[in-house]
């Protein structure tokens, strides 16, 4: 039974983290929205949904274990502005979730539960996408710098000169 309450702890940490990303990544996805880069907001939109069915996946195996899903963030949003700072937050958070993972999936080894162990490893392979995603924007920006972000700007201009931008949010 310790073993299982040990997992049933390691998974409500990694609930807490991945509600943390959702948060930040959709705090990311309306600025960058306001600003006029779709690329980008769609972007950290799609990877909170990814983060969001990361959730599900972690309450479902409490659930089995037959503990209690902890909805509770980790930590607050941060209220960054400028796009470089956004995108190296999040491959932060990613960062630090592929290493906790790592960790985790190490330690439910240790307690014979391959199945949570399996769950952090799927998760680590997932995360790993994730970071580089923003690690290639990342690249981008420095490669680019605001010519890139400038891009984004004019797309958005025509969308909505052509009147598909309003058809997206509707």
């Amino acid at each position: 039974m310790i073993k299982r309450e040990r997992s049933i702890e390691l998974l409500n940490k990694a609930v807490s983290e991945e509600l943390t990303a959702v948060h930040q990544y959709m705090y990311f996805h309306f600025r960058l929205d306001d600003m006029g880069y779709d690329f980008l907001s769609n972007q950290f939109k799609r990877i909170a949904i990814v983060e969001m069915m990361h959730v599900e996946r972690l309450a479902e195996r409490i659930l089995f274990l037959k503990g209690e899903v902890e909805m509770v963030t980790s930590a607050h949003v941060e209220k960054i502005h400028d796009v470089e700072g956004m995108l190296k937050k999040a491959e932060q958070m990613e960062t630090d979730s592929i290493d906790h993972y790592n960790q985790w999936a190490r330690e439910c080894a240790e307690l014979a539960d391959s199945a949570t162990k399996a769950v952090f490893e799927q998760l680590v392979i997932e995360e790993e996408n994730h970071q580089d995603q923003f690690d290639t924007e990342i690249d981008n920006m420095d490669n680019f710098g605001d010519n890139y972000l400038a891009l984004q700007s004019i797309e958005r201009s025509k969308n909505v000169a052509m009147g598909s931008k309003g058809a997206d949010k509707a």
